[in-house]
This record gives C-alpha cells, structure tokens and sequence, in this order.
C-alpha cells in the first residue's frame, strides 16, 4: 500500500526530523513524507532535500495549516493520505492501520489514537468532540487509553494524526483553504459525516504527541473566526434559523470572556474578518450543501449541547447552562 504523508514545519520544530523517521520506518505501507517548510527556524530542514523517500516543498511563505496540508497532498498521487502533526510521532504499525481502516467501504476517515508524548499510557484525543455552536476540544483527553480499546465511530477526527483515500479527499476538496489554523479537523470531519461517510477512530493506531495547549490572541482569533465560518457554512437554513437564539446568546458570552481576558480586539477582528470576506463565505456555503447527502436531521446526533467542564472550564451556573443547551438542542432536533 503506498502513502503520502504531510507534515508541517513553522518556527522552532525540535521533533520533526524525528516524524519525518518514524513515518519512513513504518511497517506495513509503503510510506513517501511530504514536508511543507512554512518557514522553519529551527531546526534546518535542507538534508531532507537529499533524503531518500522524502519531498520537501517551499512555498516560500506561511501557507498555514490548511494551506500546506492542501499543497503537500497535491503534490502526490498516492492512493492513501496521512496528515501528522510536526510534533506527532508514529509508532511503527500506526500508518498501517490507519490506512487499513480508511481503506474499508463507507469509512471517509481514520483518526489514531493520540497519546501524551510523556505518558503515553493516557490520552491526547480518541476522536473529539464536537458543540452545537461549533466548538470542539479534545476527546477524552487524560484518561487511559485501555479505558478505550474498541473502534468506533466518533464525530471528529484529531487533525494531529489522519488518514484517508485520497478519492474522499478530492470529493471533500481538501481542508477549507481559508481557515489558516484550527477548526480545519472538525469542519473536514463533519463535510465527511456530510457525505455519508464514516468518521472512525482506531485504537491500534498509536500516536505519541507532544502536546502543548497554549492561548493567545492570534489564536482565539482564529478560533472563533473559524468556529462561525464553519457553523454559518455547515448547518442547512433551517437549523440556523432554529439556533439563531443560542447562538446569539453565546456570541454575547464570548464577547463578555474576551473582554475579561484581554482579547476583544481579537474576537472582534474575527467579526471584521468574516464581513470582509462574506462573498467567499457565500460561496463556500453554496458549494458545501451542493456537496452533502445528509441532512443535519440525519447527522444531529453527532453533536453534543453539553459542554465538557473538565476541558473547558463554564463559570458558576455551567452545570444549568449545559441543562438548558441539552433542552433547547433536544427541540431543535424534533424541529428538523
């Protein structure tokens, strides 16, 4: 079996010469490493120019994460894609198994089973979550991973570490060039439930990743900006028009937590962002229902009213926060 693999590269990459390793050794498939220099500093990346089994392309600019994943994968024909994240080291069978599962009829992606680097007994992701209001973290992040041994279906694949034929990504049109950064892995993964593909998770897949969850303002900025392009993108008129409310109240609610946190200017250049760039958020709407087989009646389901408060801790009344959402998404869903 013969794959692509993308991996990134910005700034200071101390694992990536390591990635770039472990995915050439990997058993089972024939494996070809796509490196995307979106300006390394550290370390230099130009004996992989020479290595064997390696590309390494240089646009030249910071293309982002959706950017370089869409021009490492157009730079291949291979019949399998894996993304890794420059700080995600494969274990030897890991690529195998992910095309394994994402080769079977129906499947549209397979997400590894992401593990801490530092101990990689426990968890990073096993598939995460995704809100009604479009937010997404990681899924079952800490627990042990012998707490989740069996594959399953899950509603968002990790972007740290993927898989899929590159039939379903050419149907997909690749990762939404326009997010840069974040929300890239939930949005592809809920275009694919949108197909009537399956999203799984494979736990005989294991990832070490050396995770470092950071907060600044370019990054809620891209956070949020990208949460509303995707909800404004993904969900039919209907759904809208019912979560228009909840929606509302949330935007009001983050404004007031930006605020607080020192970020207003952020999240309120991604409002500025998103009216500047409406026509292209008209037509990438346009282009994502023209593609979908289910309806958000149909995919419902897949999506949680409740936040997660060990993830994402909710201010004092979070528990009827999440009581309410759960309420008010259960009457949408009848509605749809």
């Amino acid at each position: 079996m013969t794959v692509t693999a993308v991996v990134l590269a910005y700034g200071d990459q101390p694992y990536v010469l390591e990635v770039v390793d472990r995915l050439l050794a990997s058993t089972g498939v024939d494996v070809e490493v796509v490196v995307v220099d979106n300006g390394c500093t550290s370390p230099d990346l130009a004996p992989l120019r020479d290595q064997p089994g390696v590309r390494l392309l240089e646009p030249g600019a910071n293309t982002g994460f959706t950017g370089g994943c869409n021009l490492g994968a157009a730079a291949s024909d291979r019949p399998f894609l894996v993304f890794v994240n420059s700080d995600a080291v494969v274990e030897p069978t890991a690529v195998a198994e992910l095309v394994r599962v994402a080769g079977q009829p129906g499947v549209g992606l397979a997400s590894a089973s992401l593990r801490l680097a530092e101990q990689p007994e426990l968890l990073n992701s096993a598939g995460n979550p995704v809100h009604v209001l479009g937010l997404s973290w990681a899924g079952h992040l800490g627990e042990p991973a012998a707490d989740h041994p069996d594959e399953r279906s899950i509603t968002s694949a990790t972007g740290a570490a993927v898989a899929l034929r590159r039939e379903v990504w050419d149907l997909l049109g690749g990762f939404t060039e326009a997010f840069f950064a974040y929300c890239e892995d939930a949005d592809l993964s809920l275009r694919t439930w949108q197909l009537g593909l399956d999203v799984r998770y494979v736990p005989s897949a294991v990832v070490l990743h050396h995770y470092e969850f950071s907060r600044n303002t370019a990054k809620f900025y891209l956070l949020e900006r990208n949460r509303l392009a995707m909800v404004l993108s993904l969900y039919q008129a209907r759904t809208l028009l019912l979560l228009a409310p909840p929606l509302l109240a949330f935007e009001v609610a983050m404004c007031a937590v930006a605020a607080a946190g020192g970020w207003l200017p952020a999240k309120l250049r991604g409002y500025r962002w998103l009216l500047q760039h409406r026509q292209w958020l008209r037509t990438h709407r346009r282009e994502v229902q023209a593609r979908r087989r289910c309806s958000d009646r149909q995919l419902a389901a897949l999506l949680t009213p409740r936040f997660d408060q060990s993830v994402l801790p909710l201010p004092v009344g979070g528990t009827l926060l999440n009581a309410l959402l759960a309420g008010y998404w259960r009457g949408v869903r009848s509605l749809l």
